[in-house]
């Protein structure tokens, strides 16, 4: 369900057939961008995706497309659980247990606006209503089990540094490891995969675990047999609009399940209008001749 990047020696082979989510992030100067997006992997691209992928992946996707029609003043985030369960009880699968989407900032992945993407009894938020200016991590991840996810047994290799902890590391390796990590990633995640000597790095992570300089995100996993979608996109809510600045669309087409929307609200919000946006440098130029957009830029803006 998430945290799961391999070194090269735990590596899985892919097979067809696999579900597989593939989740991404940049940042510029402290900024951040997050994409996530969910495949089925087959030799024949045209043949149908049916049963329980099929079902978690257009659940995972039309909420997710939902709830970019609700990210706007207005609205509230309360408004957005709500209809991420919607969509899922039409689907008959569940939204994930413990997945915030959460406001982004400068250096900050985890700002004080939350969007819960499952509502339960241990788990609630106040309500926040969006505002102008407001960008999210829009994350919404859905299972066709009981959407309850347990630490894996798969090593762990993905870690934060915990910025309120100091301590004078003695070994050398150590200190030159994580040296490296306050110089490249002072308040961000990291993966072991980032750097080029695993030996150093095993050896510095050892000792700043033992004295709690770094915070792990163990692999999470559903129960055996379950499968699980996930779509990410970032938002950014301006004057009048709602953009979403990454993810790419679902070819809709490919699924074949029983179960569909029936909920109108839900369908209403579905038929609101997606408008595509050209890249700004891609804008035509008085001196230049017009470009076509690249092809691997995709800005989505809603009409609001």
């Amino acid at each position: 369900c998430g945290y799961n990047s391999p070194l090269l020696e735990d590596s899985t082979t892919i097979k067809e057939g696999d579900l597989v989510k593939l989740e991404l992030g940049v940042h510029i100067d402290g900024f951040a961008s997050f994409v996530a997006h969910t495949v089925v992997v087959q030799s024949d691209k045209n043949a149908p995706i049916t049963g329980k992928k099929a079902d978690v992946i257009l659940a995972a996707y039309k909420a997710a497309q939902a709830a970019l029609r609700l990210i706007k003043p207005g609205h509230f985030n309360n408004e957005v659980t709500e209809v991420i369960q919607k969509v899922c009880d039409s689907y008959q699968v569940t939204p994930l247990e413990g997945v915030l989407s959460h406001e982004l900032k400068k250096h900050l992945i985890d700002g004080n606006k939350v969007i819960l993407n499952r509502e339960t009894f241990e788990q609630r938020v106040d309500a926040q209503e969006f505002a102008v200016h407001d960008v999210f991590a829009l994350d919404v991840f859905v299972s066709s089990g009981d959407g309850k996810t347990k630490e894996n047994d798969v090593r762990c290799t993905v870690y934060k540094r915990a910025m309120d902890r100091s301590y004078q590391l003695k070994i050398k390796q150590s200190r030159q490891f994580f040296n490296e990590v306050l110089d490249r990633y002072p308040s961000y995640c990291f993966s072991l995969n980032s750097f080029e000597d695993p030996i150093v790095a095993r050896i510095g992570i050892k000792e700043c675990l033992e004295h709690e300089l770094l915070i792990p995100y163990p692999v999470l996993s559903e129960k055996t047999g379950a499968v699980v979608a996930q779509f990410k996109f970032t938002v950014m809510i301006t004057k009048g609009k709602t953009t979403a600045l990454t993810g790419l669309p679902l070819d809709e087409s490919q699924f074949k399940t029983e179960n569909e929307i029936k909920d109108q609200t839900v369908l209403d919000l579905l038929a609101v209008t997606l408008i595509l946006l050209s890249s700004p440098w891609t804008r035509p130029n008085r001196r230049r001749r017009r470009r076509k957009p690249p092809k691997s830029r995709l800005d989505v803006c809603l009409d609001i």
